[in-house]
C-alpha cells in the first residue's frame, strides 16, 4: 500500500523521524556516562537527521505496509534492547581493540553515507530521488553495511547470548529492507544504470 500523508506542508513521516531521533538522543545521554569521539560522531548524525526531517522532500512512493513497518520498528529497537539486557546480564569480551575499530568504521561510513544521502533520507522505504556518489560508489547500501559493521563491533566488546539473537532479529530486518527499499528505487529512471555499475548492495564481492 502506497500513500502519502501531508500535515502543514510536511509529512507524517517527517514528524515521526524527528520525533524518534529526538527520542533517541534522549535516550543516548543518559545511557553514555563518557562520551567518545564515536558518541560525538553518533550525536551529529542525530542532529544531522534532526534538520532533515525538517526540509526533505516528500516522497514519490512510499511503502506503508504492515511488513515495512514492523522492519522498521525491529530495526529501531534492537539495539537499545542489547544497551538493556547487557546492564541487565552483562555480557563477556572478546576483543576490545578490534570491537573499537569497526564501531569508529561504521560511525565514519554512516555519517558520510548520511551526508551524501541529504534529504533524500529516510526511515521507510521510500523514493526520494536516488544517491550514486560517495559511499554510494561502491555498495547500493553503505548505511546498512555501517549498521552491519557496528553490531559486529559491539559485540566483540561485549556480547552474550540474548545480544546474538537480537542481533539476528535486526540484520532480518535489514535484510527485508533492503529488498522492500529496491522495489520503490526501481521506480526511479536511473535506477537499472545504478545497478548495472553497482553491483554490491551490502559486502563488496558478497552481495
Amino acid at each position: 500500500m502506497l500513500q502519502v500523508f501531508h500535515v502543514s506542508g510536511r509529512t507524517f513521516a517527517d514528524y515521526l523521524l524527528f520525533g524518534v531521533t529526538l527520542a533517541e538522543l534522549a535516550i543516548l545521554f543518559p545511557l553514555t556516562p563518557a562520551f567518545s569521539f564515536v558518541d560525538w560522531i553518533y550525536v551529529s548524525q542525530h542532529l544531522l537527521v534532526l534538520g532533515i526531517a525538517l526540509t526533505r522532500r516528500p516522497p514519490l512512493a512510499q511503502d506503508h505496509s504492515l511488513a515495512a513497518s514492523a522492519a522498521v520498528v525491529v530495526a529501531y529497537t534492537y539495539p537499545y534492547a542489547q544497551v538493556a539486557y547487557l546492564r541487565w546480564n552483562p555480557g563477556v569480551p572478546a576483543w576490545d581493540t578490534g570491537g573499537l575499530v569497526l564501531v569508529t568504521l561504521a560511525a565514519c561510513l554512516s555519517l558520510a553515507s548520511l551526508l551524501t544521502l541529504g534529504r533524500h533520507f529516510g526511515i521507510r522505504p521510500a523514493l526520494r530521488g536516488l544517491a550514486s556518489t560517495g559511499p554510494y560508489r561502491f555498495v547500493r547500501h553503505p548505511i546498512y553495511l555501517a549498521y552491519l559493521l557496528a553490531d559486529i563491533g559491539y559485540n566483540l566488546e561485549e556480547w552474550n547470548l540474548a545480544t546474538l539473537l537480537l542481533v539476528a532479529a535486526g540484520w532480518t530486518s535489514l535484510l527485508y529492507r533492503i529488498h522492500a527499499e529496491e522495489r520503490i528505487l526501481a521506480r526511479h529512471s536511473g535506477w537499472p544504470g545504478y545497478v548495472a555499475r553497482v553491483r554490491w548492495r551490502l559486502v563488496p564481492g558478497l552481495w
